[in-house]
């Protein structure tokens, strides 16, 4: 006990191991994951207080209050709703014990400390959440650009056009599904998880 309660003291309670695949059933993040929607975990950092869970629907955070407690908040950032921005790496200097990811997804900010000797992988999660970020990006650019198509086809579409009314309700249903594929967001990240992380 006397050990846990230094390690807290010292912040040594705080460096994070990223947990091989082999053990992802046994994390507690595992229990809350929609496994029945087909989410899966793709990276986890475990400290002594945390799991920080990529999956590649969201990110869950196991936010423990102290090394010294069992008490546990559970967060959950989907991605296709909070944005991934100002990602970087600090690495370890020569007497450093640790290197930091640092991210911000939605208004929350996180700074992950990570043993050093896991510098590679984590340079794995860094270029995921990169990539993750510039799809973000795109699809908010193709959100704003709907409305503008739509006013261009508003305008230059006449209902007398329409021969019929199964042609103009054919038309309309056509517009509506490439409306909802240009303006929906990014749902599942698993294929940027696959490229980028090395198993």
């Amino acid at each position: 006990m006397f050990k846990r309660i230094a390690a807290e003291a010292m912040g040594l309670s705080d460096i994070g191991v990223i947990v091989p695949p082999s053990d992802y059933a046994r994390v507690d993040a595992d229990d809350y994951l929609f496994h029945e929607d087909g989410e899966k975990i793709y990276f986890l950092i475990k400290s002594k207080k945390d799991e920080y869970c990529f999956t590649n629907l969201a990110l869950i955070h196991v936010d423990g209050d102290s090394a010294v407690s069992s008490k546990r908040s559970i967060r959950r950032y989907e991605f296709a709703h909070y944005g991934v921005n100002a990602v970087s790496i600090e690495t370890a200097g020569t007497v450093d014990r640790d290197i930091e990811l640092k991210f911000q997804i939605g208004s929350a900010s996180f700074s992950i400390d990570v043993r050093k000797d896991f510098i590679e992988a984590l340079k794995d999660v860094y270029k995921a959440l990169i990539a993750i970020s510039h799809q973000q990006m795109r699809d908010q650019v193709a959100r704003n650009n709907v409305q503008p198509c739509l006013s261009a086809v508003a305008s230059a579409f006449k209902i007398g056009a329409a021969a019929d009314e199964d042609a103009l309700s054919r038309q309309f249903q056509a517009l509506l599904a490439a409306t909802n594929a240009a303006s929906s967001n990014t749902r599942d990240f698993g294929s940027f998880f696959e490229r980028y992380i090395r198993a």
